[in-house]
């Protein structure tokens, strides 16, 4: 049986009946990360020390990088000394410091405490390392061989260490000065003939990064090069670590996360939904909505400005909702598209002057498409009855217009919003692409445009428009400001 489930009840009455053949049969059916899903919401988390006394290493070592942090936590706690230096054995370093970032200052000394002195020298570089760097996320334990060897005694030396290392698919060749001369896949070493020497199989064009290299470029590294693991080097340009694609993985969720939450209004969370406090929320969210409110105060600010044309001219107030709503809609969309193409470097800000030429096409286009609908549609309406317009505002006398008359003042109103809305969005689609690309040009993260600011502005360019237009067309019945 392959990818089967387990429920939290069903591993726990296993555990309490003692049933320890029946819980390691459990890890060969059931994905490890199924069961930590399952371990997490134990209630009594002693549980857990069970698995980890009876079940092989190899799946317990799995199991707890998979844990949520508040369950290592507690299960850190219980554990003896003994206990707890068998399981940290047997992780990989770098997922170790994962798990050590999330935990508290007296609990992070008690794990240095039982791992050997080799691995905690090695733990506290890499918590050295600035986080979100390639330094950060790499990973030790990778696999090394020496040019002069034959495929033959490669693939001895990979049987004989292969297993402690984080991944064996893409060997990093060394030379006799432990300098990377290049890398060689499993593959062709596995179908080379047995007096091939390494150096004549390995690939010469290899890629690498630097410690300090940010964890985002890396990642679209591996991803134009199609990599399974990238050489980390340090400021000499020595093999320091790797990083392997599950941590790139990793990367780009944590990345399009981020950016996700920006582009929303929302400061990142930097635990998972469920384990950030209700408190912790709010202080993410009331700082956007603040200064959103403050920017949304100058379409306030407008709208008391012209009151008293609104109140001579009423027509005029329906259509405002749908200005502002049809202009940020049209910023959003522009900005996502920047802020997305930014993040996979599909261009740069150097690129700006060919993409806002793009995308003002693209916004004449879009906004003579949405202006002639627009002005069909509100003739519809003011016909049908829906909006209530008998033009009495633009008659001299005061009287509802009938006839041609009525017609070409219903007419007028369309061709006001219609045109206000095409305008709208060449300016939304002006906004969307250049502030996203004036803050990447500043070396910021562009999603820190979010689409609710975008739309704000947007939002007093459409007002602006709109009202200016309509003393334009409609001054000579309009009081003056």
């Amino acid at each position: 049986m392959e990818n089967e489930l387990i429920s939290t009840k069903e591993l726990e009455e296993l555990i309490v009946a003692r049933k320890v053949k029946d819980v390691r049969n459990i890890f060969e059916v059931v994905p490890t990360i199924d069961i930590a899903e399952a371990c997490d919401d134990f209630e009594d988390v002693s549980h857990l020390v069970f698995i980890f006394k009876f079940v092989r290493s190899e799946y317990t070592a799995d199991l707890f990088t998979e844990l949520s942090s508040d369950t290592k936590e507690k299960l850190i706690q219980l554990m003896s000394d003994s206990e707890l230096a068998r399981v940290l054995d047997s992780q990989f370093t770098d997922d170790l410091v994962d798990d050590l970032e999330d935990l508290p200052a007296n609990l992070v000394s008690r794990v240095l405490k039982n791992v050997s002195k080799e691995k905690r020298d090695v733990i506290n570089k890499l918590l050295n390392y600035k986080e979100n760097t390639a330094g950060s996320i790499m990973t030790t334990e990778f696999l090394s061989l020496n040019d002069d060897l034959t495929a033959d005694e490669a693939i001895r030396a990979i049987r004989r260490i292969g297993k402690t290392k984080e991944t064996i698919y893409t060997i990093f060749v060394m030379d006799k000065s432990r300098n990377l001369v290049g890398t060689l896949d499993l593959d062709e070493l596995i179908f080379a003939k047995d007096d091939e020497l390494v150096s004549e199989l390995m690939n010469r064009d290899y890629v690498t990064c630097l410690v300090n290299d940010d964890q985002e470029e890396v990642a679209n590294q591996m991803k134009r090069y199609d990599l399974n693991a990238i050489a980390v080097l340090n400021n000499e340009n020595r093999l320091v670590g790797i990083i392997t694609v599950d941590d790139i993985v990793d990367v780009i969720e944590q990345e399009a996360t981020e950016d996700m939450s920006k582009m929303a209004g929302v400061a990142p969370l930097e635990n998972s939904y469920l384990d950030t406090s209700i408190f912790k929320m709010a202080l993410k969210c009331a700082p956007w909505l603040i200064v959103l409110l403050v920017l949304g105060t100058f379409s306030s600010m407008i709208l008391n400005k012209f009151e008293v044309a609104l109140n001579a001219l009423p027509i005029l107030v329906p259509f405002v909702t749908v200005l502002m709503d049809t202009g940020g809609n049209a910023g959003g969309q522009t900005t996502t598209l920047i802020v997305r193409g930014l993040a996979v470097q599909e261009f740069t800000p150097k690129d700006y002057f060919k993409i806002l030429w793009k995308e003002m096409r693209v916004a004449m286009l879009t906004g003579l498409m949405v202006c002639v609908f627009s002005c069909l549609w509100f003739l519809a309406e003011m016909y049908l009855h829906i909006i209530s317009f008998d033009g009495a505002e633009l008659s001299a006398s005061g009287a509802p217009l009938t006839g041609g008359a009525l017609f070409l003042s219903r007419l007028e109103i369309s061709a006001l919003v219609s045109g206000t809305l095409f305008l709208g969005i060449i300016v939304a689609k002006f906004v969307g692409t250049s502030l996203p690309m004036l803050v990447a040009a500043t070396k910021k993260d562009p999603a820190l445009i979010s689409s609710p600011f975008v739309t704000t502005i947007v939002d007093v360019c459409s007002l602006l428009i709109y009202l200016g237009f309509a003393y334009l067309l409609f001054g000579h019945i309009l009081p003056t400001l």
